[in-house]
Parts: C-alpha cells; structure tokens; sequence
C-alpha cells in the first residue's frame, strides 16, 4: 500500500492521540472529513494502523515495577522459539516481546505489582521452561520516555 501526504499525516496525528476528531484529521491534513474517515478506513484495513489502544500509567493500576529481561535459549528450533513466542503472548505481565540478534535471544519488557510478582513471573517463564538457558534482568528505575511512535 503507498502512502501519500495526506496519509502521513493522519498517521502522524493519530500516534500522538487516536482520539483526534475527524474534524481535527481534516483541518490538519487539508482533507474532507469523508475523505479522512476513507483514509482511515483504508489504513485500518491494510492493518498500517494495526492498534488503537489507551496507554495505562502502570503505578496507577499497581504495577509498581517494570523489567527489561534477555532471555538465552537453549535450542533455537523453530518450534521451540514459537512455543516461548506463545508462553510470552498469553502472560499479561509480558508487554512486548522481541525476536533478536546478539547474545540473547529475547528481549521482554515485563511489568509486575512488586518483586515476588515478578520472581513468580520468572519460575513461569523461565525458571520452568526446560529450554531457557538463561536470562539476565535489569530492573527500570524510571520511564524516561514510553512510545510505540514511528517517526513519520
């Protein structure tokens, strides 16, 4: 799917607050508001926009901590990685999950109410599966900055 200006823009607007108005969108990106809804409908569709969600404060909802883990596989069998892939897509406390090159082969962001959540976190996904080799945790002292934003 190519994008055009117009298109960029909405998704520029939309990263910074998906509850801009229509009327917003197309004061902004010099469009008709039937042209925007079309637009968005469009990038919806191509899953360009593939989520439209709230992004919580975690200390307000009580979960006080947040962790960075690199996760060594023992085996890198495809089966083995889908296996974790889908371990780490069904536990909440799993907010992103990435596939990567280097000394690990996982990094997690995690997120739990305190460090006992978070030791019960580590006997589930790691501590219990046979094929994790290790795994190495930095604890996040502060969010200096939190975005899923593309630059556009």
């Amino acid at each position: 799917m190519e994008l055009d200006q117009h298109d960029l823009g909405i998704l520029k607007a939309m990263q910074t607050n998906a509850r801009t108005s229509l009327e917003s969108l197309s004061e902004a990106c010099s469009l008709s508001v039937p042209s925007v809804q079309r637009r968005l409908k469009r990038l919806r569709d191509n899953k360009v926009i593939s989520h439209e969600v709230a992004i919580i404060d975690p200390e307000k909802v009580g979960q006080e901590m947040s962790f960075i883990v690199q996760v060594e596989m023992e085996r890198e069998a495809l089966h083995h990685l889908d296996e974790f892939r889908k371990q780490t897509k069904s536990e909440p406390r799993v907010q992103q999950c990435y596939y990567v090159t280097g000394e690990a082969d996982f990094v997690l962001i995690c997120s739990a109410k305190n460090m006992r959540d978070f030791e019960d976190l580590t006997h589930k996904l790691f501590f219990g599966n046979a094929n994790v080799r290790r795994f190495k945790t930095s604890v996040v002292m502060d969010r200096a900055k939190v975005s899923m934003a593309i630059p556009i």
